[in-house]
């Protein structure tokens, strides 16, 4: 594996960003809803991967933000950077990896406006063994690493994630994660469970839906999950994200915000979007927990925004205006 090429910082040097660590990948959507996969007739492309999503987010919010993974060194890897690089993303820990095709997720959105995958390639592996030889450098400057589930499926780029997430912790640099559990790439959900469990611990901020609130906690009620994830597994901040309800976040800040009304035409990454305004929010804040508190209902707005377009980014404002 050829690690190729890194961008230098595109924002000021001296602030240090926050490193999301995951896949990136190409979403080629049918933007169209259809009932069956033998009515998909075109596919648009998009910038795909759930922290990937999120990185470009938060840095659309002003964050500064650093990416650690990678995509083959094609013209689809090509592709992605020239957007990233758009998009004011750190690039450093971030390669073109010589030999290797990048991943591709074909969609299709049914009339409920939710989202099926079919992914060819293993980019998530490939991506995560060019980042561990500078995991500790990547972290070392770095003021904040966010995680997701996806990259803890394998055994060896969970392995880079756990190294990352110890490095955090012992330089005492805030952790965040994103459950974001597709339970069809996993043995059970209960190993499902298990291993997220472990990555909550002594987190920041962990975000999840109901139904993964329900499986981390047992708890059917998202309040109520939200305060168990807090004082069973010392999370600072619990959000428990309801769909077209808003959001509930319980632990050192606590509030709701209810849903905004939208116009939903595809669903795909709008827990994507909610993420990255409140990781942006937090960093630009020195990771003070009211800032999550201020930005929730800004982060379910978005959230909104992202479903009235395909694609998880391309129907959110390119600069978002946190709240002072």
């Amino acid at each position: 594996m050829d690690p190729r090429p890194r961008s230098s910082e595109p924002r000021e040097s001296r602030v240090n960003p926050v490193l999301f660590i995951g896949e990136t990948l190409v979403d080629l959507i049918c933007e169209r809803h259809i009932g069956d996969w033998s009515e998909a007739d075109t596919f648009t492309p998009h910038c795909g991967g759930a922290v990937t999503n999120e990185a470009i987010v938060a840095a659309r919010c002003g964050a500064a933000v650093a990416l650690g993974g990678g995509v083959g060194d094609d013209q689809w890897g090509h592709w992605l950077e020239r957007r990233l690089l758009e998009e004011q993303v750190d690039l450093r820990w971030w390669s073109r990896l010589r030999g290797k095709e990048t991943a591709v997720a074909f969609v299709v959105i049914d009339e409920h406006a939710m989202p099926e995958f079919l992914i060819y390639g293993r980019g998530i592996e490939g991506a995560m063994k060019s980042l561990g030889p500078g995991i500790d450098e990547a972290v070392g400057s770095s003021a904040a690493v966010m995680l997701g589930s996806n990259t803890l499926v394998g055994e060896s780029e969970r392995e880079i994630s756990r190294r990352a997430q110890k490095l955090a912790l012992s330089a005492g640099k805030p952790i965040l994660f994103d459950v974001n559990l597709r339970l069809h790439r996993w043995r059970s959900p209960e190993a499902a469970a298990d291993v997220v469990k472990m990555f909550c611990e002594g987190a920041l901020l962990v975000k999840m839906n109901g139904d993964e609130a329900r499986l981390l906690t047992g708890e059917d009620d998202p309040t109520a999950a939200a305060e168990v994830l807090c004082s069973s597994l010392g999370v600072r901040i619990a959000v428990v994200t309801l769909g077209a309800n808003g959001a509930v976040m319980r632990g050192e800040a606590r509030t709701e915000a209810d849903g905004i009304e939208a116009s939903v035409v595809d669903t795909t990454g709008a827990g994507d979007a909610l993420t990255g305004v409140l990781v942006a929010a937090l960093a630009v804040a020195n990771f003070d927990p009211k800032a999550a508190a201020q930005a929730l209902p800004l982060a379910v707005e978005i959230a909104a925004r992202a479903t009235e377009g395909f694609g998880a980014t391309d129907s959110i404002p390119r600069s978002i205006s946190l709240p002072r």
